[in-house]
């Protein structure tokens, strides 16, 4: 064991806080008040790509910064007793098949899933969302059935429902992914939803927390008013690991987490598959360790979740994915929120006087005071890309771009601020003193 900060690291890759000070008891607040930006103390200190550096990070929705038991956790795995899960008979394999067990279920419990045979490991989110139109969409629809998406979301969100729609025509039945609108607070038009809602609706899909608006998308409007054999998918990429997120309360049916986004490994993804489709599903990757047997008519699928885990998993991956939850749980989901809330407000207060400056649907034009840690704007007088290297230079690490949403055909793009817990009210301060700097100079 050692100390890093305030932070006691064990010989496992587990975290706790050194003192109870910084974790005093967090109530949830209501929508109009504002909790303090005050980041744990230990927060930055788990970061070692944050230790001394000059840069200020603030693309934490492309990924995050890896906390460093993490990245022992994976140098543990390839150093010590490296070997393959649910194959070996032999301590290292067995132990290794044990540790992946458990870090099943405290996934399931991380996410709010009723059972750990609701999660699934994946290469990642979009090997996640291509699962559900493989494994689900691919014999589960019929001629004539409709897909509703956002035409908004993320590139992950809706080319695997335009290329589900490819593949099935080739066979003689004809889907239609039908989009819906977004918006102005950058959350899904549940209106929209509702009125183009027909008797062939099968699959609703929506982005939880978008990953360029940093609306949040609950589809609770729904609740009761659609047929309950409607699936519900929520691409929880960008709220995973940024606020708490329960998919038994969402009613999702799918849902889609990034592990790299939550503190953990690139490669990585989780897939919920609620217990009552899983009758529904067939093998996404047929192979070793899927669970599958075969019989005189052919294969027969085996159960949940091996039916979608073929093949070796990604296993350093997966092992990081639990103790990037361990450090998530220690600073506590709801002080993460309030924390990423408080900035988002900071941030958007700060930008709005700004000349020339325009926010993207999102908080900024919220009814009332809300925020996700994700805030999108142009600047007249410079493109997106221009403002992102002229930032780059002094120092403000965001992302700018079309950020892989296939409707922004304009090419101007946006810049996109997003932050997390190892940032601060300082660092918001300082960034929009820059942008303002930059909007006078170019106006």
């Amino acid at each position: 064991m050692r100390i890093v900060g305030d932070v006691r690291v064990t010989g496992e890759g587990s975290v706790a806080l050194r003192s109870p000070a910084p974790r005093s008891p967090v109530t949830r607040t209501d929508e109009t008040s504002r909790p303090p930006a005050t980041p744990p103390v230990a927060a930055r200190a788990l970061f070692p790509a944050l230790a001394g550096a000059t840069e200020v990070y603030l693309d934490s929705a492309a990924t995050t910064q890896k906390p460093l038991p993490v990245i022992e956790t994976i140098q543990r795995y390839h150093s010590n007793g490296t070997a393959n899960v649910g194959r070996g008979t032999y301590p290292w394999a067995t132990g290794l098949t044990a540790r992946i067990a458990r870090i099943r279920e405290r996934t399931a419990a991380f996410i709010g899933a009723e059972h750990p045979d609701e999660v699934v490991f994946t290469a990642g989110a979009t090997a996640a969302l291509n699962a559900v139109a493989l494994s689900w969409g691919l014999t589960a629809l019929a001629d004539g059935d409709e897909i509703l998406y956002s035409a908004s979301d993320h590139a992950s969100n809706v080319y695997p429902w335009q290329h589900l729609r490819g593949l099935l025509a080739r066979f003689g039945r004809r889907i239609h992914p039908i989009p819906y609108r977004t918006t102005a607070a950058g959350e899904a038009d549940t209106d929209d939803i509702l009125a183009k809602i027909t008797p062939r609706t099968r699959l609703i899909t929506t982005g939880h927390l978008h990953h360029v608006f940093g609306g949040l998308s609950t589809l609770e409007e729904l609740r009761g008013r659609i047929d309950p054999a409607i699936l519900l998918c929520f691409d929880c990429s960008q709220s995973g690991g940024h606020l708490p997120v329960d998919v038994t309360a969402l009613g999702a049916d799918f849902a889609i987490f990034a592990a790299h986004k939550m503190f953990g490994a690139p490669g990585t993804g989780i897939l919920y598959c609620h217990r009552r489709v899983h009758d529904r599903l067939v093998p996404f990757l047929p192979g070793g360790n899927s669970g599958i047997a075969t019989d005189p008519d052919g294969l027969r699928p085996g159960p949940m979740p091996a039916l979608l885990e073929g093949g070796t998993p990604d296993i350093p991956g997966i092992l990081a994915l639990g103790s990037a939850l361990e450090v998530l749980e220690s600073f506590g989901m709801d002080v993460i929120a309030a924390h990423n809330r408080a900035l988002t407000l900071r941030l958007i207060d700060g930008l709005r006087p700004i000349p020339g400056l325009e926010f993207l649907p999102g908080p900024a034009h919220a009814a009332c005071e809300v925020g996700y840690g994700i805030v999108s704007f142009t600047l007249d007088g410079i493109s997106a890309t221009d403002a992102g290297f002229v930032l780059s230079e002094l120092g403000f690490l965001v992302r700018t771009g079309a950020h892989c949403v296939p409707a922004d055909t304009d090419g101007a793009g946006s810049v996109r601020v997003s932050t997390h817990i190892y940032n601060t009210p300082d660092e918001i301060d300082r960034f929009v003193a820059c942008v303002r700097t930059i909007a006078e100079e170019v106006t």
